[in-house]
């Protein structure tokens, strides 16, 4: 397992690069509104990207057709923006990442359009809080195990399912490095997070249980439940870490 420590020039870089994203990805929960079509927001967001000066890092990406995963309702992630209209009720995962002078920044949020109900607005709730439980268990030193079993607990804890088929990672020069960063495990195992180390943590949960079925880019719930998607790219430090986007 290769782990780059990042200098100050390429955490700098991240950072803008963050900004880029947060930026973008924040205008688009906005364009989301019923009858959109999720390939109209694929469309504006790479506009965004592009005036930003940054470059989409998902289009072509091992043959990925787009600039955003439009995932819904029971589409866990990866998925492609299409001629599909947003309907009331749609729970929508975007995903998007940024590539800004050599670097990338990755991150997700889930919202829903229109009007939602108790069980969507829990479901969330629950995916945004691992992710700020992760972020506090975050500093030089710590077993990313410790991290991985954060959110394990408190969705657990909740009533509902961690996906374990997919996971955060290492981010970086590449979009995917070292390490894989699970949602799930105990707090002992992995490896030893430093600072200087970037990291993108990417909670998935289910209102069932975590198994899904991955079937090319597609990746649905097992048992067609629903499902949301939050994720960061975090940079680790000596007392604990600095949310990049």
């Amino acid at each position: 397992m290769k782990i780059t420590i990042k200098s100050p020039r390429e955490i700098e870089i991240m950072r803008e690069g963050g900004k880029i994203l947060n930026s973008v990805l924040e205008s688009i929960a906005k364009e989301a509104q019923v009858g959109v079509s999720t390939m109209e927001l694929d469309q504006k967001a790479e506009q965004l990207i592009l005036a930003a000066g940054a470059f989409p890092s998902f289009k072509g990406y091992e043959g990925f057709p787009a600039v955003l995963c439009t995932s819904l309702n029971e589409e866990v992630v990866h998925g492609i923006p299409s001629k599909r209209v947003l309907q009331s009720g749609d729970l929508l995962s975007l995903d998007c990442g940024v590539f800004y002078q050599g670097l990338h920044t990755d991150k997700a949020l889930t919202l829903v359009v229109g009007e939602s109900n108790p069980l969507k607005d829990r479901l969330m709730q629950v995916t945004r809080k691992s992710l700020e439980l992760a972020a506090s268990e975050l500093k030089d030193g710590v077993k990313l195990g410790q991290v991985s079993h954060a959110i394990q607990r408190h969705v657990e804890q909740a009533g509902f399912g961690v996906v374990r088929d997919l996971v955060g990672h290492g981010i970086g020069k590449e979009l995917h490095e070292d390490p894989p960063v699970p949602n799930f495990g105990g707090a002992g195992n992995g490896p030893i997070l430093k600072a200087g180390m970037t990291i993108a943590i990417e909670p998935m949960v289910t209102v069932g249980n975590y198994n899904v079925i991955i079937d090319g880019w597609k990746i649905v719930t097992a048992d067609n439940s629903l499902s949301a998607h939050f994720e960061n790219t975090f940079l680790i430090t000596k007392d604990g870490c600095e949310v990049l986007t």
